[in-house]
């Protein structure tokens, strides 16, 4: 049944119909943490009109909150948190610039040509084309070797260490699980009737992760609404 899919054990309470937390190792969190790397016009054609509201802020929350000794080595949080964004658009001129972001600017080499595709390339933006005269508006972009073998690195070992088990909330924050985490929790839902409490078994796979994605906009009881059914949580 769960063969190819991500499990996701949750902690259940039936009285209240709601998920307390959910157990998860490495490949869960990597798989919410990557999240953050999804391309707006993937998110979007992936959700079509849904409203972008709800928990995907707690993932955001997790990675800054996330201790780096649980961090993959070669994994910088700030790139997650604020990845560079390399256009890949072809003809489209680069009209909105890149005025609030100086820092990238000189961490990243930019090249821009002409409109007519001339064959000439500037690094300086709104230089003139020495063959047709047109404005080098249109951005390229220069990817160092070496910072490809380093997202190589990054798309293999993910982004948390698989040191310990990860404890998912309700609206997907992430944290290391312990005991004493998992007894404030009760203490927190008030939680008397132990007997109601229920282990449940998810597994996550390709339908599954476009609910849980399309859920994380739209609500901030993520777990309950997929796998209680309370799709007004």
């Amino acid at each position: 049944m769960g063969e190819g899919k991500i499990c996701l054990k949750l902690l259940v309470d039936r009285n209240a119909n709601r998920v307390i937390f959910g157990e998860a190792g490495k490949d869960f969190v990597d798989f919410l943490f990557q999240f953050l790397s999804l391309p707006v016009g993937t998110v979007v054609k992936l959700l079509s009109k849904n409203k972008m509201v709800g928990s995907l802020g707690k993932i955001y929350e997790s990675i800054e909150n996330m201790q780096a000794s649980y961090m993959e080595p070669n994994v910088i949080k700030d790139d997650v948190l604020n990845p560079k964004v390399y256009s890949s658009l072809g003809d489209t001129p680069l009209l909105l610039g890149n005025e609030g972001n100086a820092d990238q600017l000189h961490e990243t080499k930019f090249f821009y040509r002409c409109g007519s595709g001339c064959g000439y390339i500037a690094s300086d933006l709104k230089t003139k084309c020495t063959s047709c005269g047109r404005i080098m508006t249109y951005q390229m972009n220069y990817v160092k070797s070496a910072e490809n073998k380093e997202a190589g690195k990054i798309s293999k070992s993910g982004y948390v260490k698989d040191l310990v088990t990860y404890m998912i909330m309700d609206d997907l924050t992430v944290k290391p699980m312990s005991n004493i985490s998992g007894i404030t929790l009760l203490s927190t839902f008030k939680v008397k009737d132990l007997s109601a409490l229920e282990s449940v078994e998810v597994y996550i796979g390709e339908k599954e992760a476009v609910d849980l994605l399309m859920a994380s906009f739209v609500t901030k009881k993520v777990l309950t609404s997929l796998f209680l059914g309370n799709l007004k949580a």
